[in-house]
């Protein structure tokens, strides 16, 4: 059993869970499947027999289908939000669909898992949401018995304070790790920013305990992403206006998490600024200049060169000194010119590792980061993530070998056979090719045309796909082509459809 596995059962067996399925097979054994976690599982199969329940008894958490009968998963949420604000809230659903996706987002869903269920994303999703409660209970607890400590003032239960606050200290770098877990590229950045900023602080003249404090807030400066949800904190495309607000929210929930305990409210007022601009053009306050703590203005400038001096998402890394007349550039602009001056100076002789990347690099990594870039159809990747592929690749320069199919006469067997058989057939095809090429990445493009991206250059004979495939009966013909990334370099799939189309005109 992995370690997420036995975090998983250690923690939720306190904790009782509402599941409403219209599925009645999937119900059950899902339900059965959560039984194995949690104290008490109470299932539904519509939402208004959910909402019946939900109302009659109190649920730590409630997973629920999207499309059922008598009353649909999102307007049963909308009403169990209506009587319990922070209620913990799970969506499983066969549908993608960008209108229920940000439904879900507005509703503050901590996870939408797409059916067929992946069970290890499922435990994922369980164990942050388990993990929020127990933080929250320790935070109930912690201040409850602070609170009761200086109202008795009996000097004994400072022993029991410590206690406490090495439990509460070992949740929140649980926490930590868990956002870390999500996307390695933050863990790494969290402990850069920390070291910059620590650094920075000493050569400007704070104390120890001062750089001590800006190191300890570097390090959870992020931590409030652990509300945000994969599909958005692990996009590899632009993000749009609902999205990029919901990142920002971040900043607010990190503090938010610290502030009202007393031993991290100090760092709690470094992180809350760390957004904001020298100019009053950051977020989440606009605040300006003397408003922003000097050792906020620290941590901005600490952030923003790690992440200039790191290979991003559609952005290549920049070198140091590139980095540090960038800073110089925005000084009095986004950045304090004071600690701009130490700044460069401190950071002269930083050392960013070239493998710090943001692109996903285990074979679990790349799956839950391409979860949402699924083709539903063929199950292959779709051409959306096939973009970032090739954009990531000119970083990495991990494939060699762009391998192209066309199936021909596909839009006539369609008007034969009908949709639903022209379904299934993609279907197998994609299966053959992944069957067959396990090395490759296969992608889905323009409707009935596939790709494959490779390190080595891939032997097929059209031949056996047409006769594992029974294409001749079917009338569909295949063509292929092979592009040689060392000498026909491809950057984006705008570029990879120029290239194709000047070869057919």
């Amino acid at each position: 059993m992995n370690n997420e596995l036995v975090d998983l059962k250690k923690m939720a067996q306190n904790y009782k869970i509402l599941y409403v399925e219209d599925e009645v097979a999937l119900l059950e054994t899902t339900a059965i499947y959560l039984r194995k976690f949690f104290a008490q599982v109470d299932t539904a199969e519509d939402g208004a027999m959910g909402l019946s329940l939900y109302e009659k008894n109190s649920y730590d958490i409630v997973i629920t289908d999207i499309l059922m009968p008598k009353l649909n998963g999102i307007e049963m949420l909308k009403k169990i939000k209506a009587v319990n604000s922070e209620q913990e809230m799970i969506i499983i659903s066969a549908y993608s669909d960008s209108s229920y996706f940000s439904e879900a987002i507005m509703l503050n869903v901590s996870g939408y898992i797409l059916k067929p269920i992946d069970f290890s994303q499922m435990n994922a999703t369980l164990l942050k949401s388990v993990s929020k409660l127990s933080f929250k209970k320790e935070n109930a607890l912690y201040k409850s018995n602070l609170e009761a400590m200086i109202e008795q003032g009996i000097q004994e239960k400072l022993l029991l304070e410590r206690e406490k606050y090495n439990n509460f200290e070992k949740t929140l770098q649980s926490l930590v790790h868990m956002v870390e877990g999500r996307d390695t590229y933050t863990g790494g950045h969290s402990q850069r920013v920390a070291e910059y900023c620590r650094d920075i602080a000493k050569d400007m003249g704070f104390s120890d305990e001062e750089c001590l404090l800006i190191y300890r807030a570097g390090r959870l400066h992020d931590i409030g992403k652990i509300t945000t949800p994969d599909a958005v904190l692990l996009k590899p495309g632009k993000l749009n206006d609902l999205e990029y607000k919901l990142i920002q929210e971040h900043v607010k929930v990190s503090y938010d998490l610290l502030k009202d305990i007393p031993m991290y409210h100090d760092m709690a007022e470094v992180i809350r600024h760390h957004h904001e601009s020298f100019d009053g053009t950051g977020y989440p306050n606009g605040f300006k200049e003397d408003e922003i703590p000097m050792l906020s203005h620290i941590m901005i400038v600490a952030d923003a060169f790690d992440a200039m001096t790191t290979s991003r998402i559609y952005k290549a890394r920049i070198d140091v000194e590139k980095a540090i007349k960038e800073l110089q550039m925005l000084s009095s602009k986004q950045f304090h010119p004071d600690v701009v001056k130490v700044a460069v100076k401190t950071l002269s002789d930083a050392k960013p590792m070239d493998s710090i990347t943001q692109v996903p690099m285990t074979e679990i990594e790349q799956e839950r980061f391409a979860y949402f870039y699924k083709d539903l159809v063929s199950l292959a990747f779709n051409q959306e993530y096939l973009d970032f592929m090739l954009v990531s690749n000119t970083f990495t320069k991990e494939y060699s070998y762009i391998h192209l199919f066309f199936l021909h006469n596909f839009t006539q067997y369609n008007e034969k056979y009908g949709w639903n058989q022209g379904n299934k057939l993609l279907k197998s095809f994609a299966k053959y090719l992944k069957d067959n090429f396990i090395e490759a990445k296969i992608f889905r493009l323009h409707g009935d045309d596939f790709v494959l991206i490779s390190q080595k250059e891939i032997e097929c004979k059209i031949e056996s796909i047409m006769e594992a495939l029974d294409l001749y009966k079917k009338k569909i013909s295949i063509t292929q082509k092979m592009i040689n990334l060392h000498e026909t370099p491809i950057d984006t799939l705008r570029m990879l459809e120029k290239k194709l189309n000047a070869k057919k005109s």
